[in-house]
């Protein structure tokens, strides 16, 4: 961390800045970054295949209507994530076995196939419950809770079950589920830059990277094929690059500085270059990586209709932005 650490106590609602310790604050930080490097590397070609927008909203949607804080959406959305890439791998690897074998055996790759697309709102309902669990001093969904809202969407489904759907998304991530997700970068950071003496209050920025993340997870297709044709600076990548930039969207750390950047420019943009700078001495990532993200997060957020590579952005504020980036480039 860069210059000397002074404790600051900033309360948002139930979340609290400036009361850890620093020596803890240093030591999640690292934590944090050890996962995200690992997470990077371990990035495959079908990551980041199950958050798709009408499945987030659905997540969203579900956790505001049980009054779930927003750590559970985002953990729940991970955890979704994760175990549907799971149990696809499972069936193609089962299916290229059967392949091989007697073709009346390929009627139990399709069954199980099947079985996957039937129990999907299950699942996800699951996701959402187990997610709850881990933040077990908010609030837990009950079962009666889940089973009542399945029978209203017309899923009728035994106390069992739910339970056996808990524990199948259990034993398949190896009971692995308290992921990492943006959020806690988010949080993380800002604490860093409230003992650094970042002139923007954290308060006012964490509510506004809020939405700025939800925004992001609900358009994360359409900002991150944004952020590689620029990165590229080409309108047409081809099938290589985009493989190649899956590793870019599990980087939670990236993701994190970008919101944060962007909030800030929001709330301050006089103070934008000095929270840039700060993010950079703090993560080691090049301001221009930062300035490029919070800029395609902005263009994709002040208006109904995100600009194409060609278009002009529709608000001062993001052509504002590009100045202050070219700005911060060149000093």
């Amino acid at each position: 961390m860069e210059g000397p650490l002074r404790p600051r106590l900033v309360n948002c609602g139930d979340f609290q800045f400036g009361v850890v310790a620093t020596e803890t604050i240093e030591n999640a930080l690292l934590h944090l970054a050890q996962q995200n490097e690992q997470a990077v590397k371990e990035a495959a070609g079908r990551t980041g295949s199950f958050r798709e927008t009408r499945i987030v909203e659905f997540v969203f949607l579900l956790s505001e209507q049980w009054c779930l804080e927003k750590s559970v959406s985002y953990q729940a959305v991970e955890i979704l994530e994760r175990f549907m890439l799971k149990q696809a791998e499972d069936i193609c690897r089962q299916a290229t076995l059967q392949l091989r074998g007697k073709d009346t055996e390929l009627q139990s790759w399709r069954a199980l196939k099947e079985q996957l697309v039937n129990k999907f709102i299950l699942r996800l309902v699951s996701c959402v419950q187990l997610a709850s669990k881990l933040s077990f001093h908010y609030k837990i969904v009950s079962n009666i809770t889940v089973l009542n809202f399945l029978q209203a969407l017309g899923y009728v489904h035994t106390k069992e079950e739910l339970l056996e759907s808990e524990l199948d998304i259990l034993k398949s991530l190896n009971f692995q589920i308290n992921l990492p997700t943006p959020l806690a970068y988010v949080e993380m950071l800002l604490e860093v830059l409230g003992y650094n003496g970042c002139l923007v209050p954290a308060t006012q920025l964490h509510a506004t990277c809020l939405t700025l993340l939800d925004l992001v997870y609900l358009l994360h297709e359409p900002i991150y094929e944004s952020l590689l044709r620029a990165s590229i600076e080409n309108s047409t990548p081809s099938q290589l690059q985009g493989e190649k930039f899956i590793s870019v969207k599990e980087d939670f750390m990236l993701l994190a500085v970008g919101i944060i950047a962007a909030s800030a420019f929001i709330q301050n943009h006089e103070c934008w270059s000095q929270v840039i700078g700060h993010l950079q001495s703090i993560t080691g990532i090049a301001s221009e990586s930062i300035a490029e993200f919070s800029y395609t997060i902005l263009t994709h957020s002040v208006g109904a209709n995100t600009p194409g590579p060609q278009q002009p952005v529709p608000h001062k504020a993001a052509r504002a932005l590009r100045t202050a980036a070219a700005a911060s480039s060149n000093t």
